[in-house]
């Protein structure tokens, strides 16, 4: 159980890093103000184009009488808006991860740096195209992991009293893990980690990326909350993945003052 408490200070660390290297801070907001944006102006399109395209797709209820045609499709018109609105929230993270790549790779190597005893950070040597398909591909299995789980917790969601009280519990546990999982994969990926081993290394401390991921996840469930957690979000699994891997943290010291030149460097 005291893993649970470790995850939870990372996650605060990454925090509170970002909160002492502003022009961090300020560079690791672009990705995401960029796919709240995207995400808005598609949700927007939905509301404003639903109705004509559930028209579109249910001519066999063009002859329905008054009101059922209406209700029926106004239903549809709802349920399309809550699925896009869900899979807004589920993919959040990961898209924005992919547009940020290049944000948060600079990002997570100047954390490593900041907190490296000897001042390095691991880099991966691959080109940026090659490190965008990595992620790409690995969020993309990850997704479908995910959406495997949500079927399966969905389905045990109507079993009586389990499917209200214990299920949504266990759901809040995959999604922290699986979040976890994407926001270390930056850390993790630049030194070489690939997707099995990363999903091996997470699973050999799952109480650790709980108290990490749950609370993050319980937090990420509203994207506009997202976008002002996501730098300090990957910066404290940056710290989360030298932890997982035993690699030194070295406390105070820089992490603690104003932006270093490195810092600036590799914001500019």
């Amino acid at each position: 159980m005291r893993d649970l408490g470790v995850g939870f200070t990372y996650l605060l660390k990454g925090q509170r890093w970002v909160a002492r290297h502003g022009k961090q801070y300020g560079f690791g907001l672009v990705p995401g103000l960029i796919t709240l944006v995207l995400y808005a102006a598609a949700l927007v399109a939905l509301a404003v184009w639903g109705e004509d395209f559930v028209g579109w797709s249910t001519p066999f209820a063009d002859n329905w009488t008054s009101p059922w045609r209406g209700l029926f499709r106004g239903f549809l018109v709802a349920v399309l808006f809550a699925l896009g609105l869900l899979l807004a929230v589920l993919t959040f993270t990961a898209v924005t991860l992919l547009i940020g790549q290049p944000f948060y790779e600079s990002l997570s190597e100047t954390v490593d740096r900041d907190v490296s005893p000897d001042g390095t950070a691991p880099e991966s040597g691959l080109p940026l195209w090659r490190e965008l398909w990595i992620s790409a591909r690995d969020s993309l299995r990850i997704l479908c992991r995910a959406l495997l789980w949500a079927v399966l917790l969905f389905a045990l969601g109507f079993v009586p009293l389990v499917g209200q009280t214990v299920v949504p519990v266990i759901g809040f546990f995959v999604t922290g893990f699986f979040l976890t999982q994407e926001l270390a994969s930056v850390a993790l990926q630049r030194r070489g980690v690939d997707l099995r081993a990363r999903l091996a290394l997470l699973r050999s401390r799952k109480t650790l990326i709980w108290g990490f991921g749950t609370p993050l996840g319980l937090a990420f469930l509203v994207p506009v909350v997202a976008v002002f957690l996501m730098p300090g979000a990957v910066a404290g699994a940056t710290l989360l993945a030298r932890e997982l891997l035993g690699e030194e943290i070295a406390e105070g010291g820089k992490a603690d003052g104003a932006d270093t030149p490195q810092d600036e460097n590799a914001a500019s």
